[in-house]
């Protein structure tokens, strides 16, 4: 286990990797561009790891302990201590890239460096480093507490030492490891978002309504969520992002995302992060949009 890890991004997934990995014992460098964003997800932390002890997942006990190790903050400097630092910000390629230029001025020479994209090329954001020997993909799934399951995937240049620490990582803190090679999307989205890009177009060419499409999937799949209740929980942009990796990468049709779903991100309808997507989510009962 990593005894001070940086995570850059306190979005839905970076917070939830502090909150697990603060738990699991470890210090916590949490750090996002907005303060007011590292408040919402310091009290997103402590109010989901409340939910946990409810249910008798944690120890009550367990709470504030772990949130003292949980420092925030918007300035790289913070990662001077940190053995491990994982980039968790936006599916951009672009983005990412940058914060990995600017993490590594930072970091101890001798730490490790990951990222939780779920979809990009490990081996590219590697090469854009100084260490790409020591760089693992680590992709969480959402939420990160509850999630079981963390892909692991390595890049041409990742050490065996580096992919055995990641792994020893992410099993201290409870999950199972799913091994993934160096394509777009890994395992979990490679098949994940073209099923939600069918059910988007299932919806766009009237086959069926948002409503009938989830309730099939539901009850004819025994998946425990609709595709486009899915869709809008991981939210919209995210969903386009990947898919749109997909297409590029490997270059096939099939990939293209649906024009209806374009449509909703131009449209800034992104799930349940804006209140509005497939569903509108203003109401205790979330009402379809179509």
């Amino acid at each position: 286990m990593f005894k001070t890890i940086g995570v850059i991004g306190a979005g839905q997934m970076g917070h939830g990797i502090a909150h697990a990995s603060a738990l699991a014992g470890a210090n916590i460098r949490l750090i996002d561009v907005s303060p007011e964003t590292l408040t919402d997800a310091v009290e997103r932390i402590r109010a989901f790891m409340g939910k946990q002890a409810g249910r008798g997942v944690i120890d009550a006990a367990e709470i504030e302990p772990a949130l003292a190790r949980i420092k925030t903050g918007t300035d790289y400097a913070l990662l001077s201590d940190c053995d491990m630092v994982i980039e968790s910000a936006t599916e951009n390629e672009g983005i990412k890239r940058d914060i990995l230029k600017r993490a590594i001025e930072h970091m101890p020479a001798d730490a490790l460096l990951s990222t939780n994209t779920s979809s990009i090329s490990i081996t590219r954001l590697a090469a854009n480093t100084d260490r790409p020997d020591r760089f693992c993909g680590c992709h969480f799934m959402n939420p990160v507490p509850a999630m079981p399951l963390v892909e692991l995937i390595r890049g041409l240049a990742t050490t065996d030492e580096t992919f055995e620490k990641f792994r020893a990582y992410a099993e201290g803190l409870g999950k199972t490891v799913a091994v993934s090679e160096d394509f777009p999307g890994f395992i979990v989205n490679r098949i994940l978002l073209p099923m939600i890009n069918e059910a988007i177009y299932t919806l766009y060419e009237g086959v069926g309504t948002v409503t009938a499409i989830d309730t099939a999937i539901k009850l004819g799949t025994r998946h425990p969520l609709g595709p486009l209740e899915l869709a809008d929980f991981i939210g919209l942009d995210t969903c386009l992002a990947i898919l749109s990796v997909l297409h590029g990468d490997l270059a096939d049709a099939k990939y293209r995302p649906c024009p209806l779903l374009v449509k909703y991100v131009e449209a800034g309808w992104l799930g349940v992060k804006t209140g509005r997507g497939f569903y509108d989510y203003a109401e205790e009962t979330p009402r379809p949009t179509r």
